[in-house]
């Protein structure tokens, strides 16, 4: 969901201060980001995720809902549904994965802490 700004109309005054000439006309397929809680309409938002461009392996990764396929990481088979998720819970199973990358080194065992 790219935008056209006319700046001859009035009612993009205080626009045209801000926004560089060259971002007056994007096409539709550009990338773009907004702030979160003062940005895109949703129907925006869903323009984008629907003109999402694919990755290296020509999967795109979202549909117009901002869902995605997800992997059971036990059988690797996927989910029934598409799921949504942000870059938060991404983020949140790498680090997982990190926490779980490491070996216990030798010593005596402690009861209490169990460690």
């Amino acid at each position: 969901a790219g935008w056209k700004v006319d700046p001859n109309d009035p009612q993009n005054e205080e626009l045209i201060k801000t926004l560089p000439k060259e971002l007056y006309d994007v096409p539709a397929n550009s990338l773009t980001a907004t702030p979160v809680f003062d940005g895109a309409s949703n129907e925006e938002v869903s323009g984008l995720l629907a003109n999402s461009r694919p990755n290296r392996d020509g999967n795109v990764m979202v549909d117009r809902h901002g869902k995605a396929r997800l992997f059971d990481g036990r059988s690797g088979e996927p989910f029934e549904h598409p799921i949504s998720v942000g870059y938060m819970y991404i983020l949140k199973l790498h680090h997982l994965i990190d926490e779980k990358i490491h070996a216990r080194s030798t010593g005596p065992y402690s009861m209490i802490t169990q460690q």
